[in-house]
């Protein structure tokens, strides 16, 4: 089963344990299909969080964060990584979950690689679209949390707050 709107619009500290052991789909236009289970995830939540970029207010690159559930944030990191957010939560409230790793794909950037997820897809929806998407599977994850990593531009409050999320069996 794929992940509705309704699974998005949830506080991101919700959404973002619930996507671990779900799967992601990106299908091509010639009908390959890339796929992934998610083993970490992490939370981003609102102005306050210094982690989080809509921290530095609302820019044409932070709008989407303001923005409706279960849309897509990608955004390039170090002027060459993709980095994949869906925005969770309520318009108005910004945040999303940054799907930061999946088995066999260590890190946030070999995963968007491996699925082949860009800019192009900033500003899709994640639910109700034949080309990507997160669907159910059978997999029961073992949570841990653990802090968030690579901000260190943040606050240590938010630096070290524990909103990374990983089944502690993939």
């Amino acid at each position: 089963m794929i992940l509705d709107r309704d699974f998005f619009a949830r506080d991101a500290l919700e959404v973002a344990p619930d996507l671990v052991g779900k799967r992601i789909v990106h299908i091509l236009p010639d009908g390959t299909r890339l796929e992934a289970v998610i083993s970490e995830t992490e939370a981003y939540r609102g102005v306050e969080d210094t982690a989080c970029h809509a921290s530095k207010g609302r820019t044409p690159r932070t709008e989407l964060l303001f923005g409706e559930p279960g849309i897509i944030y990608v955004y390039l990191c170090y002027g060459m990584h993709w980095l994949m957010n869906v925005i969770t939560g309520e318009k108005e409230q910004p945040q999303g979950v940054l799907i930061r790793a999946a088995r066999n794909f260590t890190g946030p950037a070999k995963l968007t690689k491996h699925l082949q997820i860009n800019g192009d897809f900033n500003g899709k929806p994640i639910y109700g679209n034949p080309e990507v998407f997160i669907e159910k599977t059978d997999i029961v994850p073992e949570i841990v949390t653990l802090p968030r990593v690579g901000i260190n531009y943040a606050t240590p409050e938010y630096r070290d707050i524990p909103w990374r999320f990983a089944d502690k069996n993939m």
